[in-house]
């Protein structure tokens, strides 16, 4: 009955979800995740409070011993701007426990949706802004204050967008096919007016840059040990610095039945598989993956690209330094995939074009000319000139693109997006490893001995463990028990440890004992699952 009452509540949590015309805020989020709560097949659990005072929450979802059975982790909010990603994790789960309670079967499911709630909630504020950090405070150009030159809202529209003085030193024109875009080119060969273009704001400081103090900290997504871009604005001084990174980091080392994450960010993997760079693979600190891994990489990507409809155009960001989807498989051994989930699709051809063929299309002009063709309006602040302080008697405006609209579609969009990155991550639990015991075979021998043979098989198409897994040594060993003493086995030993199964390998397994009766045998890991056979001798 309570699974019943449960259910009906998700269902109505979703359908408020899917009926609201924009992405939620954190109060909407927090109710969503509760009533997931309410599923008896859902753990809910606040890994830690943010400085700013948010909760930083993890769900667990499956069936029986969820610890000892192969697990995926789903991770939104990594960027705080990317706020797309935060639906997909949390419509993941939704959909997880009322429409696709099967998979718990076999395979446990966290859910991370939300790793950087303060930032995430700039998308509400009065003051709209693509942030990154945390409530926390950072000296993020090291000149010994803080938080004193940030954005500054010059025009009173509520956005933060760019301005744009002209200069005789500028690097940037209107673009010809749309002069709302600027474009950086060699304006030595152009007689066009040339533009200086910063963000919005006022140089506070007095130290000719813009709004590189800003008020807010550290970035999710920029703080992790993999490559940590040390003194770096949005990284600080060390890696993990943070109590919303180290308490999702204490979790995850407690979590032995990882094997993959899905990571919803800016990182794309999954339209664009990585590649094996052999040099780089073979330093002693490791910074391309192992050459397996590649191959695994490059056949979850063709599972990505069936399944979702998008087809990638200019997806080539493979991680930045100190991002959380390079540190998952570089650091921690895990099987790590990542995708923004949607992406300004490359827009249709103009054939009246009056561009110059030097001058290619850029992301700004591609996404005016998208949102143009798909009648979607409000997304572009058209330059206006201000008076600003610091560009006296010179022509200065202010404008741009908004805010979020680059990097998260409109909200009408998100459940399509959502449903079709649901199935990918199903699908992908379907590929996990699968160990069974086959052809079991008990021979009797002179003197009272048997001979135990049997074939331990891995039944999936990934291996079980990562190459680089394997050679971290973090993942465990697969672990061979046959529950006799010592004493009673005379060939072989009753603990034997499997470092790496490859896709439908086997492996025989052999002993010779004394005795009769009733023998078990139990072989696994928490992040391959346990099989067990029990033997009549």
């Amino acid at each position: 009955m309570k699974q019943i009452t449960a259910i009906i509540v998700l269902i109505l949590a979703q359908s408020l979800a899917f009926s609201q015309g924009d992405y939620p805020d954190l109060n909407q989020i927090s109710k969503r995740l509760k009533a997931l709560d309410d599923h008896p097949k859902v753990k809910l659990t606040t890994l830690t409070k943010t400085l700013g005072g948010n909760d930083i929450y993890a769900l667990k979802i499956g069936t029986g011993d969820l610890d000892n059975k192969p697990a995926i982790a789903v991770v939104g909010g990594v960027e705080g701007y990317h706020v797309l990603s935060v639906e997909l994790a949390l419509q993941f789960a939704e959909r997880l426990v009322t429409e696709e309670a099967d998979v718990l079967d076999g395979t446990t499911f966290y859910v991370f949706p939300n790793m950087s709630p303060e930032a995430y909630a700039q998308y509400h504020d009065q003051l709209k802004y693509e942030r990154r950090g945390n409530a926390s405070s950072l000296d993020h150009d090291r000149d010994g204050r803080m938080n004193e030159d940030p954005y500054e809202d010059l025009n009173n529209d509520g956005f933060i967008t760019q301005i744009r003085i002209e200069s005789p030193v500028g690097k940037y024109i209107s673009h010809p096919d749309d002069a709302r875009a600027m474009v950086e080119v060699d304006t030595s060969s152009s007689d066009a007016t040339r533009y200086q273009v910063y963000s919005e704001g006022f140089d506070n400081d007095k130290d000719d840059k813009f709004n590189e103090g800003l008020k807010e900290a550290y970035a999710f997504n920029k703080i992790f040990s993999f490559k940590f871009p040390v003194f770096e604005p949005l990284a600080g001084d060390y890696a993990v610095s943070q109590i919303e990174t180290r308490a999702l980091l204490d979790y995850l080392y407690k979590q032995f039945n990882i094997y993959a994450f899905v990571t919803f960010g800016p990182a794309n993997n999954l339209s664009s598989p990585l590649k094996y760079d052999a040099q780089e693979a073979k330093k002693r600190i490791v910074s391309s993956p192992l050459k397996g891994d590649v191959a695994i990489n490059k056949m979850i990507s063709e599972i990505y690209n069936e399944s979702i409809s998008q087809k990638p155009y200019k997806q080539d960001n493979h991680g930045t330094d100190g991002d959380f989807f390079q540190w998952a498989y570089f650091h921690f051994g895990r099987l790590s995939f990542s995708t923004p989930g949607w992406w300004v699709p490359e827009a249709k051809k103009d054939t009246t074009s009056a561009s110059d063929k030097k001058i290619k299309e850029t992301e700004v002009s591609n996404f005016l000319k998208w949102a143009e063709q798909e009648n979607l309006d409000n997304v572009f602040i058209e330059w206006e000139k201000i008076n600003h302080p610091s560009f006296k008697n010179q022509t200065v405006e202010v404008g741009g693109v908004k805010p979020f609209v680059m990097e998260n579609p409109p909200f009408s969009k998100v459940d399509s997006i959502a449903l079709e990155h649901t199935n990918f991550i199903l699908k992908l639990a379907q590929q996990q490893q699968k160990l069974e015991f086959h052809n079991l075979k008990v021979e009797d021998l002179n003197g009272g001995l048997k001979r135990i043979t049997v074939d331990l098989l891995n039944n999936g198409n990934l291996p079980s463990h990562s190459e680089l897994g394997q050679r971290s040594r973090w993942l465990k060993k697969i672990r061979v028990d046959l529950n006799l003493s010592e004493d009673d086995i005379i060939v072989g030993n009753n603990i034997e440890l499997i470092d790496r199964m490859e896709a439908l390998e086997t492996k025989t397994l052999s002993w010779v004992i004394k005795g009769n009766g009733k023998v078990n045998l139990k072989a696994g890991a928490p992040h391959t699952g346990f099989t067990e056979l029990n033997i009549n001798l």
